[in-house]
């Protein structure tokens, strides 16, 4: 979906592409909420969580459900326009600073507005992952980390299962897509 910037006229929520088109974003974009849901599931699932709740009398029409939940997600997180993509080409989220009038007292504030990212990984995972990343070897790792060479290989396997991949290389597309490290610095 990459390249796409969200905002607000007249109180509705806008979206813009790369080339140039604009549309309001309704319940109608199926595709392109149901993409924004999925993500915002798998990464931000505290925030789906809150939302769920707050919208759960319209589950039953399920299209709409996922949209409310969809654009408030983006009307809190996305809304100025301006010369970053709030989606960008890697599908990496760029959340704004949105003026709200219960800022300071919203009780989503911080789990809906401005969430946390959910990498789906551990912190011994991704400590592991991060001397991999650094150019380590296996043995070293497990030295450097006080782990068995089993232990090492488990964490690897574990997480490429986990997101599915196969290799290092796609650990690091999926590393700076969701920019892991910087998310996690002061948790590794």
């Amino acid at each position: 979906m990459g390249n796409i910037e969200f905002y607000i006229v007249n109180h509705e929520l806008w979206y813009r592409f790369a080339d140039g088109e604009t549309s309001r974003l309704t319940a109608h974009d199926i595709d392109i909420v149901q993409q924004l849901y999925d993500d915002f599931c798998s990464y931000y699932p505290e925030a789906i969580r809150a939302l769920a709740k707050l919208y759960a009398k319209s589950k039953p029409l399920l299209p709409l459900y996922r949209y409310k939940i969809v654009n408030r997600f983006c009307r809190c997180n996305f809304g100025a326009i301006d010369n970053v993509f709030d989606i960008d080409q890697f599908g990496r989220y760029h959340f704004e600073y949105v003026q709200c009038p219960l800022r300071g007292e919203c009780p989503l504030e911080n789990i809906v507005c401005n969430p946390q990212f959910n990498s789906r990984l551990r912190p011994s995972e991704l400590r592991v992952f991060k001397l991999l990343v650094d150019g380590l070897e296996k043995d070293a790792i497990a030295d450097t980390l006080c782990l068995s060479i089993a232990t090492v290989n488990n964490h690897i396997n574990n997480v490429y299962q986990r997101l599915g991949i196969h290799s290092l290389a796609e650990f690091l597309r999926y590393a700076h897509k969701f920019n892991i490290f910087s998310c996690t610095a002061n948790k590794i």
